[in-house]
């Protein structure tokens, strides 16, 4: 199985208040079946919603493309199909609806190509941690943009991630508590350790050097 992340695009909101993103990437499946994804959010409101379109069998009578919103439900990722058409994928077919998504022969392949992509795409986890609305104490240095993010942790016992840079958390009584998500917007870099599980860390020398993460 091969995720294969493509583009991606961020323009501001209407209104200047936010930016709306959109990710495309592929999906290659254990048997070589093929889907194209599109994922996208928009911060800037209070609506904590995304977006996934999956197209599959792009030319062939089955081909088709589906929708979804992606919400939280009680702190996990959850999908809905919906009927309003999100992207255009290269793979995909005529748009269903919520519907006929629910009727079509493939849709359980659809739901895995969803949790492949959330699990491999490091967009995908962004987005996820959009969602869920994931919170972060970070030092002020690093909320400041002073210093960079040198140390990710995922707290196992408070859901709380704590982003630390080269001084370490000396004035903790000044740390900032915000969201993830807004923290990689800063910093992107920051989305290749957004997979990290409760209790674990990654370090770095310094911003735009590999992370190491003890085993």
């Amino acid at each position: 199985m091969k995720v294969d992340p493509g583009r991606m695009t961020k323009t501001p909101t209407a209104d200047a208040s936010g930016m709306e993103r959109r990710a495309h990437g592929e999906f290659v499946g254990p048997d070589g079946a093929l889907a194209s994804y599109a994922l996208g959010w928009t911060t800037g409101g209070d609506e904590r919603v995304g977006k996934l379109t999956v197209g599959i069998g792009v030319g062939n009578p089955g081909g088709a493309t589906f929708h979804a919103d992606v919400f939280d439900n009680g702190g996990a990722l959850a999908y809905m199909l919906i009927d309003e058409p999100f992207e255009e994928v290269p793979q995909g077919g005529p748009h269903l609806t919520a519907e006929q998504a629910r009727a079509h022969t493939d849709v359980k392949f659809i739901w895995y190509v969803a949790d492949a992509v959330f699990e491999r795409d490091p967009r995908a986890r962004w987005m996820r941690h959009f969602v869920l609305g994931t919170r972060a104490i970070q030092t002020i240095e690093c909320f400041e943009l002073r210093e960079p993010v040198t140390l990710v942790v995922n707290d196992d016992d408070d859901e709380l991630w704590q982003l630390i840079g080269p001084s370490g958390a000396t004035d903790i009584e000044q740390a900032k508590i915000g969201h993830l998500w807004h923290a990689v917007d800063e910093d992107p870099s920051l989305m290749d350790v957004l997979d990290l599980e409760p209790g674990e860390e990654a370090e770095r020398a310094g911003k735009g050097l590999p992370w190491a993460r003890p085993r």
